[in-house]
């Protein structure tokens, strides 16, 4: 599997939302999933609104994704779903429309869209509908479009909250997915920033209903943009004879390099015939020893660290008190990443068997990084862990 890529494209999903009534659950649900090479985002809009909406979105949407992690295609989890919501059409079990879109780690995208309106396109700074292809599936009309993503291009994709905002009252047919249009290539045209533009949105759609929001309504960006890479290397390997093999594929790697671990430190200094050199001689739970070393951009103590940056993790940067250290450096560098690639060698360190490990709550290696990398999956980040 491949960890690094010289050139990583993050899908960054934003979005805005309003209820219909004030105070009662979205019935439209924005979710989104992360693989080593894509990125699937399901937008869903439940029959009616409240609580019976958002469950009815909320069903839709788990159940895609969890078609597509059980080894569905893409097409395979929209007819399945697709199928189901025409078997629940004239009942009273929950329905909802969705569009699915999935975009590869070489921009190639794919939005499968049922009963939405269409996707829109922001590419050399306009907006522009793009071309479906209207089918039958499952007793169903359902539609496809595909384009590219490249650095700086953009879909939108929006619940009909927005294209039948003001129908009957400001527009006869309402806003329309053409007059949505029209009004971000305005937007773009004043230079307006992305958030701005989502916000605006939401008050166009109040003021076209009156002053009030005539559905649940959804606004998301999906915006291509370079993405940012940090690897870490932290474990020796279970064979010392993949030690230089391990080494090489991770100078190789492309993004910011950690190494975490004294015994994982030296195997990188022996490699690379450089020396390894202790920057903070404090050795205690508080702060870990830091290191240098030429060729990686940080040096740390390996389980202490990961186990206290995971404890700080869900803490925002402006209330951290960073103190430039071993710990808050490489917080930020999680902060600062889109893509993480872990290394984790399966060596077992018997100093962790020790009891005062256990007293502290410090957690192995092999046990912790599968716990940061879930906190990093719910901001939003690609995570990527191979064991060695």
């Amino acid at each position: 599997m491949t960890t690094g890529s010289k050139y990583y494209k993050h899908i960054e999903l934003q979005y805005n939302q309003e209820s219909k009534r004030a105070g009662e659950p979205c019935g439209d649900v924005v979710v989104c999933d992360r693989g080593w090479n894509y990125t699937i985002i399901v937008i869903s809009d439940g029959l009616g609104h409240g609580v019976k909406a958002n469950i009815a979105a909320t069903m839709a949407c788990s159940r895609i994704l969890e078609l597509i992690k059980r080894g569905f295609s893409i097409r395979d989890a929209f007819k399945n779903v697709v199928q189901t919501m025409h078997d629940a059409r004239m009942t009273d079990l929950p329905y909802a429309v969705f569009t699915i879109i999935q975009v590869l780690n070489d921009g190639s995208t794919t939005i499968l869209n049922y009963e939405m309106p269409g996707p829109i396109i922001i590419t050399n700074r306009y907006a522009s509908l793009l071309r479906q292809r209207n089918y039958t599936l499952g007793g169903e009309v359902v539609s496809e479009a595909n384009c590219f993503l490249d650095e700086g291009n953009s879909l939108i994709v929006t619940s009909d909250g927005v294209t039948q905002a003001g129908m009957g009252i400001t527009y006869k047919l309402g806003w329309t997915s053409e007059g949505f249009c029209t009004f971000l290539n305005n937007c773009i045209r004043a230079n307006m920033k992305y958030s701005d533009i989502r916000l605006k949105t939401l008050q166009e759609v109040n003021f076209a209903g009156g002053n009030r929001f005539g559905d649940d309504t959804t606004v998301a960006f999906i915006n291509c943009r370079n993405g940012n890479i940090l690897n870490i290397f932290t474990g020796p390997p279970l064979e010392m004879a993949d030690d230089d093999t391990v080494v090489s594929n991770f100078l190789k790697s492309d993004g910011i390099k950690v190494v975490c671990g004294s015994s994982t430190a030296n195997i990188v200094s022996r490699y690379l015939d450089k020396p390894l050199k202790v920057d903070s001689v404090q050795v205690n739970f508080i702060e870990p020893p830091k290191y240098s070393l030429e060729g990686i951009d940080l040096v740390t103590e390996g389980a202490v660290t990961l186990n206290q940056v995971y404890n700080v993790l869900d803490e925002k940067p402006e209330e951290y008190n960073q103190n430039r250290g071993g710990v808050s450096t490489l917080y930020s560098l999680f902060r600062f990443a889109d893509r993480i690639n872990f290394t984790v060698g399966k060596t077992r360190n018997e100093a962790h068997t020790d009891v005062m490990f256990r007293q502290m709550g410090v957690l192995p290696r092999t046990s912790i990084v599968p716990l940061i990398a879930e906190k990093l999956k719910k901001e939003g980040k690609l995570v990527v862990i191979n064991y060695v």
